[in-house]
């Protein structure tokens, strides 16, 4: 089983980089569009939470440590983060749906969101891996 974390939690490291690639897609296209953004709103929405919630159900059944399994599920929650940035960002936006300073101070969050989870998901990575290479002993010293 814990190779099989080890495999989740790597799945879910190289989804968090295609989500960047996404993101550089969408925002690149010319003209914008409102499918500009499809593929990376999916991979955030769906495949990031889900491989979160199934490498914690590996991590738990691999007996990992208490705090390996807890930074597994925080990719998830960073995700609920994200979607309370996008619907404050737009809650601030003006009468007209344009964004304002305030809308885009707040917006600009979601990209520093981004890589806090780029950054726990290579930790949980490394600890997944440090797991499946050993024999019982913890990955962080718990």
């Amino acid at each position: 089983m814990r190779r099989v974390y080890a495999a989740l939690a790597g799945l879910l490291l190289l989804s968090v980089v295609v989500q960047f690639y996404f993101a550089a897609v969408g925002a690149f296209e010319k003209p914008q569009v409102d499918g500009s953004f499809a593929l990376h709103s999916v991979t955030g929405t769906l495949v990031i939470p889900v491989l979160s919630l199934l490498a914690t159900v590996a991590a738990a059944l691999s007996r990992a440590p208490g705090r390996q399994i807890a930074l597994t599920i925080l990719p998830l929650g960073l995700v609920i983060v994200q979607m309370l940035i996008i619907a404050l960002g737009e809650a601030l936006d003006d009468s007209t749906g344009n964004t304002t300073p305030a809308s885009l101070a707040i917006l600009g969050l979601h990209a520093v969101n981004g890589l806090a989870i780029m950054g726990v998901s290579g930790f949980v990575f490394r600890g997944a891996r440090l797991l499946a290479t050993t024999t019982g002993a913890s990955p962080h010293g718990d």
